[in-house]
């Protein structure tokens, strides 16, 4: 094309008129600004000038001809008399595939210092809706994720959408990077909403590694960043998962955390004089949180999906606060990672019975829910029982259940074990777990074990050896 035509077609892209308004008042985070009546909208971009270069902000409430903003980054040095200029269309992303590897902020701008991102074709709306209910494909295949817990116990399924429930400081993080590192997927996805600035670098180089970064993107706002910036985080991870989905991509979108995502959103609330509600969560915070999670899972039919794995950071350990009790029923299921059990060392540490996966008992093989079922009573029966073997309070021989759980629910306990280098496969697993119920009530007997069943298999070493039964529970006789 003729360079003259070249610059007409981009001269009749540029604005006729440019809206404007006036920094009126500046309180805090929110920033007033006149003049925009009629032309500024929920939503829309402003941008200021400032001695140290532009700040962009966010229209967020509107009241009597004053538009309420709050802005993406530091507003010092902001004054009243400020010209905001409203930018023209509709603010989007432009992803693409050699966004793999790379590190963007909420803003979908380079945060790796490793240069320019390329822009894709298409644009992409960071605020998007799911897609219509009626048009999705359903849930699909288990995905295996490598870690033994969840494939044995917590089934991941393509398209499925599962919480991690845990406090600060139980490796939560650490788990995130095993499933992005192992589960089966083209893309990953994660997002880091409010985390702490030296812990990024540190979960991208020791955490995911550089495999698991080549088939990643991370975006990321530290917990420092604007509230604005938190929550336009999680946006654009989903509308990068979207991206890739609608090429037609298995997609795992991990998010660290929507607890965070949650705060963000109140203190937006409260800045646009939203009240409180419960515990201080103003009411948008609740709508906005089924807007996000809706997001993942299966795509319409023809396109890829989404697999959504997402943290709640549970206030003080109480799984029943509001914003762990909203997700939980939003989510096709929920794993909950607990601190005594972390305390005690096993890693990961996922509580086993007061884990769910919606997808079951379907996404498993008869044969291997049957496992699953016999595992799970087991290790009900030794939880109930725990104390009162540790106090010396229970005379072996009083109950066949409980005797069989004490002699095998140490020996599944260090087959869940598994160190964040440790991959294990799906198969192996339920083989070891099989090898487990088979032993014979007297091995531990026979083996001078007495009643701590120190005689059952060592799971690390069956896994290893790969000469386990083929018998199933069901094949097995009474």
């Amino acid at each position: 094309m003729h360079p003259l035509a070249i610059a007409r077609a981009a001269l009749r892209d540029v604005p006729l008129e440019r809206h404007y308004g006036i920094v009126t008042s500046v309180r805090g985070t929110l920033i007033e600004v006149a003049g925009l009546g009629g032309a500024a909208s929920i939503g829309a971009r402003l941008s200021m000038a400032l001695p140290t270069g532009l700040l962009d902000a966010e229209v967020t409430a509107l009241d009597s001809g004053i538009a309420h903003c709050l802005p993406f980054s530091d507003p010092q040095g902001l004054a009243t008399g400020t010209r905001a200029f409203l930018a023209a269309g509709q603010v989007a992303l432009y992803p693409d595939c050699s966004w793999l590897g790379r590190m963007v902020d909420g803003l979908g701008r380079p945060v790796d210092g490793l240069g320019a991102l390329p822009q894709g074709m298409m644009p992409r709306a960071v605020r998007a809706a799911p897609p219509a209910a009626a048009s999705r494909a359903r849930v699909g295949d288990k995905l295996e994720t490598g870690v033994r817990a969840l494939d044995l116990f917590v089934p991941l399924c393509d398209g499925q959408r599962l919480g991690l429930f845990a406090g600060s400081g139980v490796g939560k993080s650490v788990l995130l990077s095993m499933l992005a590192r192992w589960t089966d997927c083209d893309v990953a996805v994660i997002g880091l909403i409010g985390e702490r600035g030296r812990e990024v670098q540190e979960f991208v180089e020791d955490d995911l590694g550089a495999a698991g970064l080549a088939r990643s993107v991370v975006v990321v706002a530290t917990s420092d960043e604007p509230a604005l910036m938190r929550r336009q985080a999680a946006w654009t991870t989903l509308a990068i998962a979207e991206h890739f989905r609608d090429q037609g991509l298995k997609v795992l979108c991990l998010m660290d955390s929507v607890t965070r995502f949650a705060m963000a959103q109140r203190e937006i609330g409260l800045a646009s004089g939203e009240p409180p509600a419960t515990k201080g969560y103003t009411p948008s915070v609740f709508a906005e949180l089924p807007r996000l999670l809706e997001r993942a899972g299966p795509g319409d039919r023809g396109q890829g999906s989404i697999t959504g794995v997402f943290t709640v950071l549970v206030d003080g350990d109480d799984h029943n606060e509001p914003v762990a009790d909203a997700v939980r029923g939003i989510l096709d299921g929920h794993v909950v990672i607990t601190r005594r059990i972390a305390e005690r060392g096993r890693y990961p540490a996922i509580d086993i019975l007061k884990s769910v996966s919606r997808t079951l008992p379907h996404c498993h093989a008869p044969a291997d829910e049957a496992l699953r079922i016999a595992a799970r009573r087991i290790l009900s029966t030794y939880g109930d029982m725990e104390e009162m073997v540790r106090l010396g309070a229970y005379a072996a021989g009083s109950s066949a259940d409980v005797d069989t759980a004490i002699r095998i629910a140490p020996a599944i306990e260090t087959l869940l074990t598994q160190g964040k280098q440790a991959r294990g496969g799906a198969r192996e697993s339920f083989a070891a777990l099989e090898a487990l119920l088979a032993a014979p009530a007297d091995a531990a007997a026979d083996a001078g074990g007495g009643a701590t069943g120190n005689a059952v298999p060592d799971p690390a070493r069956t896994l290893s050896a790969g000469t386990l039964s083929a018998h199933t529970l069901s094949e097995r006789p009474a």
